[in-house]
């Protein structure tokens, strides 16, 4: 039997009812406010995982052990932010009530914020766990409250003060600075601190989703991404943050900010494919603990 030609991130080729963790992609870029592009960022990791192998040396486990069923892409309105949002909560709401793990490809951040939405209405205690270049707490960017440079501002109206957990920042408006000192648990330029906050959460056996912008590393590893950053971390030490936060009790969680034709050597996509591989496995060996 010929069948048909469905790409899918590699190992990901599990069926939906044998699968214990779903891919969803969000390829939304509409409010980016420097350059373009995340929204084939997706599609791009798909097509260039094969250039991975399944096996991860990391932490000694492979894709083709766990059950990941990849959805593709949705369809999502470029003219309006709010039915993209929609549509992606739509999405999460049903793997989620499937019993399964919602695991979202950006696009730009805003689309964490449908993810979020429909984490947050299954499990009122949910915490927020953010790995980011950019604190992304304005109220508002250009009168738009619906931005990337608003999203963790809108998961704040959300979860309310102490339940997001920031990581890596270092760029923002000052007033995004001053509002995180007294809202969020806020931890600048590096992963400082993740290893207690982990620990405290799994204590307080809360709910947590995961939010990775991938510019959280440093241009020199990925420059492949709408909004650079100086100064930020390895791939190395985010493979070991990620590690560290698939201890706690995750119901959800993306990647983001991938924007491929930035960087036409192809390292970024590469780089981004891996750090996939490795999220995924490091969910799946949690959800195996937990059974």
């Amino acid at each position: 039997m010929i069948l048909p030609n469905i790409e899918t991130f590699i190992g990901c080729e599990s069926s939906f009812e044998e699968a214990s963790i779903v891919l969803y992609g969000a390829p939304f870029d509409s409010t980016t406010s420097f350059r373009p592009g995340a929204r084939f960022g997706p599609s791009a990791m798909r097509h260039e995982s094969f250039g991975l192998e399944t096996y991860s040396p990391y932490q000694d486990k492979d894709l083709i052990d766990i059950s990941v069923f990849d959805s593709g892409d949705l369809e999502l309105c470029f003219g309006s932010s709010e039915m993209a949002l929609s549509d992606i909560q739509k999405r999460a709401e049903e793997i989620l009530k499937a019993g399964k793990f919602p695991l979202l490809l950006g696009g730009e951040h805003l689309v964490t914020l449908g993810a979020v939405r429909a984490a947050a209405a299954k499990y009122p205690d949910l915490h927020i766990i953010h790995f980011d270049a950019h604190a992304d707490l304005r109220d508002d960017y250009l009168g738009a409250k619906l931005s990337h440079a608003c999203v963790l501002r809108r998961c704040h109206e959300i979860v309310g003060d102490g339940h997001i957990h920031q990581f890596c920042i270092r760029s923002g408006e000052r007033e995004e600075f001053q509002f995180a000192s007294r809202h969020t648990d806020f931890h600048p330029f590096t992963f400082e601190g993740l290893e207690e906050t982990v620990r405290e959460l799994k204590e307080k056996q809360v709910s947590v989703y995961f939010t990775i912008d991938l510019d959280c590393m440093d241009p020199s590893v990925f420059p492949g991404t709408g909004t650079p950053e100086a100064g930020g971390v390895s791939f190395l030490e985010l493979l070991k943050a990620i590690r560290t936060v698939s201890q706690a009790n995750l119901v959800g969680a993306d990647v983001n900010e991938l924007a491929p034709m930035l960087d036409a050597s192809g390292v970024s996509t590469a780089t981004a494919c891996k750090v996939l591989r490795e999220l995924l496995l490091a969910i799946a060996n949690n959800i195996n603990r937990k059974q």
